[in-house]
């Protein structure tokens, strides 16, 4: 196989599990449950994850806060050590591991339940029997597609479909607030897209 052909077979393993991501329809659970808790609530996102997945977290938490949901990431290790505290009783958090049996994120869950016992979690994940999936009140499933890693082992693919989530989450959110472009450029003073967002 020639390397043309190589990479355009990587492409397409990411395209087809893109393709597979199921549509179940229970992102609508998460888009009313973000829009209580933090349109009418006046919460806001709490976005965690591990590793690979805890950067994919915070890019959905940066592209939702500029887009008019506010969100914030907090690192799982750091929340044990007094960072816990940005979360309040209105929030809602989203949680993030492909395997849903991450060790941090699984004791994140227990530290903010002590701390508000009637927290709202939506967990995304590509395993629907983790322990992530158990104790999320909605749950996000990326399709568990295999890593195009040679080794079936780095995240490769799973963090492309979680990506994916995130940016549909992101969309729906901005249509169900009617986030315009004048809204868009109040949060993007500097910058190309800053600059096209008050254009006329």
């Amino acid at each position: 196989m020639t390397l043309t052909n190589k990479i355009q077979s990587l492409i397409n393993k990411e395209i087809e599990a893109i393709q597979n991501i199921p549509i179940d329809g229970v992102i609508e659970g998460a888009i009313d449950l973000i829009y209580e808790q933090v349109h009418q609530k006046k919460g806001k996102v709490v976005v965690s994850g591990m590793g690979k997945a805890g950067q994919i977290g915070l890019n959905i938490a940066t592209t939702l806060s500029s887009t008019g949901t506010p969100a914030i990431f907090l690192h799982p290790s750091e929340s044990q050590h007094g960072d816990l505290g940005m979360v309040q009783e209105n929030d809602v958090m989203i949680l993030i591991s492909n395997s849903g049996k991450t060790r941090e994120i699984i004791e994140l869950e227990y530290l903010v339940k002590n701390l508000h016992p009637d927290m709202k979690i939506i967990g995304l994940t590509g395993h629907p029997d983790g322990a992530l999936a158990e104790f999320s009140d909605v749950v996000l499933l990326t399709g568990n597609p295999a890593e195009i890693c040679p080794l079936g082992l780095t995240p490769t693919t799973s963090t492309t479909v979680m990506t994916v989530v995130g940016d549909v989450l992101v969309t729906l959110l901005m249509e169900r607030i009617g986030f315009s472009k004048e809204e868009y450029a109040k949060r993007h003073h500097s910058g190309y897209l800053g600059d096209k967002a008050r254009m006329k």
